[in-house]
């Protein structure tokens, strides 16, 4: 007889992804008020998931589930909600319970957490706090925003530089404390300035005996304190880094930077651009519909903007367009393909900014190739379409005129999409913010002209 393989538990299939049938059965717990059931559901679910089902669901049920939860809401839940939605969280949290999951947290997380609420909410999760952790916090909030003294965290594993490894051991296991997530033990001298660090791979797998000092990884590194975490981020990703000591302006050791943290800001990073590639801000799926519109309400306007520019280019050729229909027929081909152009060119520039891959010593290589990828395409393309003038119209000089306004368009879409995110970054301007608008000007307005323009010369 062949064995029935036995059910899946709900629980470990929260473990990989939020089922919606987990969020339903949260959801009619939280409405019978049913605290045993609730947790059940909850126990063993990932933090990051139960931050997902809290976003998911409505703001009233939230508060109810938030209120069942009371005391055992993990800290860890809080680090991982969206902003606005844990801003809504912590005002509906009870004092105590808060209390209990700031304390529960490394000190860059309570940062992370407290650096985007109001004042009030700031001070209350401030006072909930040991006078220790308070202290830390508050001087991690006096670095500049978006710092290594921000993102960092002051729990580190620090030993004298002289010390043997059997030292170091019996130090750690002797310690009251230690982090939660710590990977290397970092070297200092007598003025607590690292000089170096040991993973715990190779402390483990040293005789006692081992100077520290001669089992240093090549790949140490400080970070100042008011370094711009964006540019600790691509450090991180660029020479493999696991962790790292942070310094104040005299070199002292202050705190220390995790891979996990390094990496958040690169997702971040990521997702800032591609939102603000699609115009859209920073906007989330928690925003309320005022919020919402008020991010996307100037990105539509300069649309909006650059619509009427296009059109009056249009409105220049009104009499070529009136003798030959066509032409209307055949406009928004020019100008769609030269906005994807531009959009595909401005993509890839603006991830090339963003990794550090394009700069100004192959701006002007990477400006050639796009030109010459603009003009294989154009020409391949006009072929296309000039044969699609001839047979659909008729008219062999019509396949002739967008065929060379095929080439124009998109050469010019190629070149935009690299110059114009360059000059912006150039001027210390996101080139992601507005490259967008810029490059569907310029390819609406040159498509236009070029396709309107040559019909005029060679059609009338």
């Amino acid at each position: 007889m062949t064995e029935t393989p036995p059910l899946r538990d709900e629980r470990e299939e929260a473990d990989y992804a939020l089922d919606s049938g987990i969020v339903q059965a949260v959801l009619e717990a939280v409405e019978r008020g049913d605290r045993q059931a609730l947790s059940s559901l909850l126990d063993g679910m990932h933090p990051a998931d139960i931050a997902d089902l809290l976003e998911q669901i409505s703001d009233s049920d939230r508060a109810r589930l938030v209120e069942l939860c009371g005391r055992d809401l993990d800290g860890e839940i809080l680090s991982e909600l969206d902003e606005g939605v844990r801003e809504d969280v912590i005002g509906t949290m009870d004092p105590d319970a808060l209390a209990d999951a700031m304390r529960a947290l490394e000190s860059d997380d309570v940062v992370d957490i407290i650096e985007d609420l109001d004042a009030p909410q700031q001070e209350a999760i401030l006072e909930a706090l040991d006078d220790a952790d308070r202290i830390a916090v508050e001087r991690a909030m006096t670095y500049p925003e978006y710092s290594a003294g921000r993102l960092m965290q002051r729990e580190v594993v620090a030993v004298p530089e002289h010390w043997t490894v059997g030292q170091a051991i019996d130090h750690l296991r002797a310690a009251a404390s230690l982090p939660e997530q710590f990977y290397h033990l970092f070297l200092v001298n007598p003025r607590m300035e690292p000089v170096g660090y040991v993973t715990l791979g190779r402390l483990l797998s040293s005789r006692r005996e081992v100077a520290l000092k001669d089992i240093t990884e090549d790949s140490f590194r400080t970070f100042d304190a008011t370094e711009d975490e964006e540019n600790i981020a691509y450090a991180f990703n660029h020479y493999h880094l696991i962790s790292a000591p942070v310094v104040d302006a005299d070199g002292r050791l202050v705190g220390m930077i995790t891979i996990d943290d390094a990496m958040q800001v690169l997702d971040e990073e990521h997702e800032e651009d591609m939102m603000r590639l699609a115009g859209v801000g920073e906007g989330s799926m928690a925003d309320n519909v005022t919020e919402t519109t008020r991010q996307r309400f100037p990105w539509l306007a300069v649309n909006l903007a650059t619509a009427i520019l296009a059109s009056a280019v249009i409105a220049l050729f009104e009499d070529t367009i009136s003798r030959y229909v066509a032409l209307a027929v055949l406009m928004p081909i020019i100008a769609s393909m030269g906005g994807n152009a531009g959009t595909q060119s401005l993509t890839v520039a603006v991830r090339a900014l963003a990794t550090r891959d394009l700069t100004g010593s192959n701006v002007w290589r990477v400006i050639r190739r796009e030109v010459m990828v603009g003009l294989a395409n154009g020409l391949a393309f006009a072929v296309i379409m000039g044969l699609v003038g001839v047979f659909w119209f008729g008219v062999p000089m019509l396949g002739a005129v967008i065929a060379l306004a095929m080439v124009i368009n998109l050469v010019i879409a190629g070149l935009a999409g690299i110059i114009i995110p360059v000059l912006l970054d150039r001027a210390g301007v996101d080139p992601a913010l507005g490259s967008g608008a810029f490059v569907t000007t310029v390819t609406d307005v040159v498509g236009f002209f070029a396709f309107l323009g040559l019909a005029s010369w060679l059609l009338l």
